[in-house]
């Protein structure tokens, strides 16, 4: 069977329709637990970048814009790129309201247009997971930094992976869904070990799924249980999903 254009796969396509545009960010980032979720990632990003003024930094799969803004906002000079349309126009009239320069740019993270190391720092989010050619992309991330590259993915070993699973099977059976993929551990250090660079320091944010702690809606819940949960741990062990950062390594 000839496999179907890359530009067919759900990634593509369905971040393309006004429906997803319009509710992307209250979907991830709603409600009390989104608003843990998106506080966290800005926290940890821009902890694992330290100075952020003045570095040249790259967001790719930018969606609406949080990296990028939080970062621009923080006195970085930042690209971002997204192979949606839709998505970049959502995210330009974000910071034109909140008065940020950041560079919006169409751009597809398996071919990223710009020549090597070009950024201090590149940063993706909720990519990985999603796009098909997920070793090609990082690849494409590790090329163009120069220091440090940021991303997160979802872990094997976590509930995320039944999700995944779940949806899996559901898309082989023709059902539309997301059908994302989660990864070990060691796949993600042998990968980033290929393109020159090294695992620094990961974070991970919840033992318990994201689904669960949002059906349930409750902020002091959640941030007790998963206290517990880390202090017995299993956070460091069953976590998701996980961010971390790779530096280049000095023969590279």
């Amino acid at each position: 069977m000839r496999e179907a254009p890359r530009s067919e796969h759900y990634s593509y396509t369905v971040y393309r329709e006004p429906e997803t545009v319009s509710s992307f960010d209250e979907k991830r980032f709603g409600g009390p637990i989104g608003e843990i979720v998106a506080a966290t990632q800005a926290r940890v990003i821009t902890n694992f970048i330290g100075r952020v003024q003045g570095r040249r930094i790259l967001d790719v799969g930018t969606g609406t814009g949080r990296a990028a803004l939080v970062l621009a906002g923080g006195g970085g000079i930042v690209t971002a790129v997204d192979a949606s349309e839709e998505m970049l126009d959502e995210a330009r009239a974000r910071a034109e309201a909140r008065s940020v320069a950041v560079a919006f740019q169409v751009g597809d993270a398996h071919a990223l247009k710009f020549s090597d190391r070009s950024f201090d720092v590149v940063v993706s989010l909720r990519v990985l997971m999603h796009t098909p050619g997920w070793k090609q992309a990082l690849g494409e991330m590790c090329r163009v930094a120069d220091q440090l590259v940021i991303f997160d993915y979802p872990s094997r070993l976590s509930f995320a992976a039944l999700q995944a699973g779940a949806r899996t099977l559901m898309s082989r059976l023709g059902v539309r869904t997301e059908a994302y993929r989660v990864f070990s551990r060691a796949d993600i250090a042998r990968e980033l070990a290929a393109n020159g660079y090294r695992v620094r320091s990961t974070h991970r944010l919840f033992v318990l799924p994201i689904a669960l702690h949002k059906t349930i809606g409750s902020r002091r819940f959640t941030t007790a249980i998963e206290r517990v949960l880390d202090h017995l741990g299993l956070l460091r062990v069953f976590g998701s999903p996980v961010t971390l950062v790779a530096e280049r390594c000095a023969s590279s």
